[in-house]
């Protein structure tokens, strides 16, 4: 199974600031869920139509699951969600509920996420914050699921109870 990674930020696009997100998920991936392979790795910035493109074009290409990391909060240039949910098919809301509940016990600021999961075709999109410490928390908090969501995604119609 194939993954990406798309990290929004203006600053670290504009090479003002070093990506340690996109990384650090990088990392996180590769260690907890070995059967994935990177397929693709970008900055961009916070632009709707530079978002969109990208995850259309990931879509396209079969990747089986696109993460990405930034702009989910409410500030003027925070894109992610609002693309994301111009994409995606089916919305996944259980993932979402779980990351802003078990965020939200961490920090109270958590509430104005406004991270979206969902699928388009065979793809899984997931939205995570840009910090490297709430990304991390917050892919922890769901992984588990990400294998099982992929398969049923793409067909796989073995019972669900126990899989994750």
């Amino acid at each position: 199974m194939k993954f990406a990674i798309i990290t929004l930020s203006d600053k670290g696009y504009a090479k003002e600031r070093e990506d340690l997100t996109g990384p650090a998920l990088i990392d996180f991936i590769q260690k907890n869920l070995g059967f994935m392979e990177l397929s693709y790795y970008t900055i961009i910035p916070d632009d709707k139509d530079a978002l969109k493109r990208e995850l259309l074009e990931l879509c396209e290409a079969n990747v089986d699951l696109v993460i990405t990391n930034g702009s989910t909060g409410i500030a003027p240039r925070d894109i992610a969600p609002d693309v994301t949910q111009e994409v995606i098919e089916k919305r996944l809301w259980g993932f979402e509920e779980a990351m802003r509940l078990k965020s939200f016990e961490k920090t109270p600021t958590a509430i104005v996420s406004r991270a979206c999961v969902g699928t388009r075709k065979n793809t899984l999109i997931i939205n995570l914050p840009g910090s490297p410490k709430a990304a991390i928390e917050n892919i922890g908090f769901i992984y588990k699921a990400i294998e099982h969501t992929i398969k049923k995604l793409q067909g796989d119609q073995t019972p669900c109870a126990g899989a994750v």
